[in-house]
Order: C-alpha cells, then sequence, then structure tokens
C-alpha cells in the first residue's frame, strides 16, 4: 500500500484532495499532518478516519518543527509528499510577511531535509510534490490574451505570500538539482470549490450577500484570474505524482479567464441579490493585474486537461455554500471578523 503525507490536509484544497484520493483508490494511506491554523478546519474530513479505517491517520503538528516531522516520517514511513501546507491568503502576507516566511520557506526546508534524510538516498519509488502557485510569475499584460505563463517563464513575485512561494520553490528545485532528489513541483491558477474558507473571493462573497453585507472589490475590480475546480486541481496533482517526470514544473490552469467583478456580479445573479451591495475599495499594494495559465505542457506530456466547466462549478460551488450554513458558521471565529474589519474597513 502506497503511503502519503499530505501535509496542510485540513485546509481547502488538501482536505479535498484527502476524500477524493481514499474515495478513488483503495491501495493507499494517507498521513494528515496540519497544524490547524485558522484556516485548517478538522471538519473538511469529518468521519473519514471511521470510514477508511486504517487507511487515514491524522497528526496535528507543525512542519517547522523538525521533530514533530521526523516522528511521523518515522512512525508511518511514507514513499510520497505532497506539500499542501501553506499560509496563502496575500492580504494576511502584506500585514505580517513573518508568518509566511516561516510557514512557507522554513516549513519547506525541514520537509525536505528530512524527507531526503528518512529516505537515506533511496529515491527510486519515492517522489515529494510541492504545490505552489501562478502567483510565483508576478503579472500579465490586459492587452494581449496570448500571452500567458508557461513553466518557463521567470518568477518575478509581486507580495509577501508569492515570494515565499518562489522561495520555496527554489528550494525544491536546487534539491534535484544538487541531490537528485525526486522533486516535483505543480504550480496552479486559482482555485474554487467546496470547503474553502471565507476569506478568499468566492465564499466572502457568498457569505457576504446572504447576510446583506457590502461586497469589497479592490480597485476597479478588473483583475483577471484563471479559475480552477479544486477537483481539477486534485485530479492533476494525482496525475503528475504518477507520470510526472522528476525535477520538473507542470502548470495547472482552469482555462477560465474572468474578471472579479464579473465573477461577483454573477453570484449576485445566483442568489438573487442587488449588485447595489458591490462596494469599490482601495486596491491592494502590489495587487498583480492578470494571471493566465498555459497548461500544455501537462496536457502534451501527461494527458492531463480540466473536466469541468466554470459556468457549471460556479453554481455547483455556490449551492455548496448555500447548503452548508452550519459549516460556515463553525468556521467564521470572532477572530475572523476582526481581521475583515482591519483589512475592508
Amino acid at each position: 500500500m502506497n503511503k502519503i503525507l499530505v501535509t496542510g490536509g485540513c485546509g481547502f484544497i488538501g482536505s479535498n484532495f484527502i476524500r477524493s484520493l481514499l474515495k478513488s483508490h483503495d491501495n493507499v494511506s494517507i498521513i494528515n499532518l496540519d497544524k490547524l491554523t485558522y484556516a485548517g478546519n478538522p471538519e473538511n474530513l469529518k468521519n473519514i478516519e471511521a470510514e477508511y479505517k486504517g487507511r487515514y491517520t491524522f497528526v496535528k503538528g507543525d512542519i517547522c518543527n523538525k521533530e514533530m516531522v521526523e516522528y511521523v516520517f518515522f512512525n508511518f514511513k511514507p514513499d510520497t509528499v505532497i506539500n499542501f501546507a501553506a499560509e496563502s491568503h496575500v492580504d494576511r502576507s502584506i500585514h505580517d510577511p513573518n508568518i509566511f516566511i516561516q510557514t512557507n520557506v522554513l516549513g519547506t526546508a525541514v520537509l525536505l531535509s528530512t524527507a531526503k534524510k528518512m529516505w537515506s538516498g533511496d529515491f527510486e519509488s519515492k517522489r515529494f510534490l510541492q504545490v505552489s502557485t501562478d502567483e510565483v510569475y508576478g503579472t500579465l499584460p490586459e492587452d494581449d490574451k496570448s500571452v500567458k505563463f508557461t513553466e518557463r517563464t521567470p518568477l518575478q513575485p509581486h507580495s509577501p505570500y508569492s515570494a515565499s512561494k518562489t522561495a520555496a520553490d527554489c528550494l525544491v528545485q536546487s534539491y534535484f538539482d544538487t541531490f537528485n532528489f525526486p522533486t516535483l513541483i505543480t504550480r496552479c491558477s486559482n482555485n474554487y470549490g467546496p470547503y474553502q474558507f471565507p476569506e478568499k473571493l468566492i465564499p466572502l462573497i457568498i457569505h457576504n450577500a446572504l447576510n446583506n453585507k457590502n461586497l469589497p472589490v479592490y480597485g476597479d475590480g478588473k483583475q483577471i484570474r484563471d479559475w480552477l475546480f479544486v477537483d481539477d486541481h486534485n485530479d492533476a496533482i494525482l496525475t503528475v505524482i504518477k507520470k510526472g517526470k522528476t525535477g520538473e514544473a507542470y502548470n495547472i490552469g482552469g482555462n477560465n479567464e474572468i474578471q472579479n467583478i464579473e465573477i461577483i456580479k454573477m453570484i449576485l445573479k445566483h442568489l438573487n441579490k442587488p449588485e447595489s451591495l458591490i462596494t469599490y475599495v482601495k486596491d491592494r499594494l502590489g495587487h498583480d493585474r492578470r494571471y493566465a495559465i498555459d497548461a500544455s505542457k501537462i496536457k502534451n506530456e501527461l494527458g492531463w486537461e480540466p473536466k469541468f466547466k466554470f459556468s457549471d462549478k460556479i453554481k455547483y460551488t455556490i449551492d455548496w455554500y448555500l447548503s452548508n450554513g452550519d459549516w460556515v458558521k463553525n468556521v467564521i471565529s470572532g477572530d475572523y471578523q476582526k481581521w475583515i474589519d482591519k483589512n475592508y474597513k
């Protein structure tokens, strides 16, 4: 049985990945190492341990803690690492960059050094996959839609968050180049779907609209992102684990370039809420205008491409939040409300 260490598995993308993988692969067991920060919610994997008895283990711990990571490797002996664990909200990185450097850079370094030590040079059947972001590439021109991020695009991060992910990517690549360590890097576009913490655009807009609150929109709202349904993202990660060439990076995109303001209006229309709720606020510092992924490499070399249409899955996502009001209430704590007030005042 393949043993996979998933870090940050109680977060949005990680929890979706764990549920999907356990359901579709009987020959896999998962160790989920998660610190349970504000965005790591155990309810995302409610009943998983009982349902997949013997195939799922949760360990509460910090990837920056070398002793904890060594404990996990020694006791569970994973042959694959998928590193979802990260501080990922750009706005928070502007207010406190150090937390992002600690988790995203130091944490990745601890995972790499521990895996290298515990695998003792026997890398043949091992995989270390770093889940990264298209934000490491910087920004793209708005007036030339033919220009997209490829794996050869220079890394030019513009926020403390993307800079910390860039540093982590460089560390991962250095382990392949220096030690022939079996690394893989995936760089995805903006994810959406169930279980996303309501600080990101789509769940934040859904939550505020349902409660008739103002919808904070940065600048003119015309920033363009390539939107990727979370199940497509996780299917791509699994494809890279199975078929990817070590030492390589693979871009994962949804082929859905849409302005933020257009998405907000879609949500309002689906919820039958007025556009008068839209409130334009001062633009984010260093805000990138456009992201767009060229995912031809993963399609041509590994045979992967997204399956889901944004128009279908945005409705599915909205309806999921409507049907899971208790989940939303439980994740929105007093501290989160203070954060919203501070950031969008």
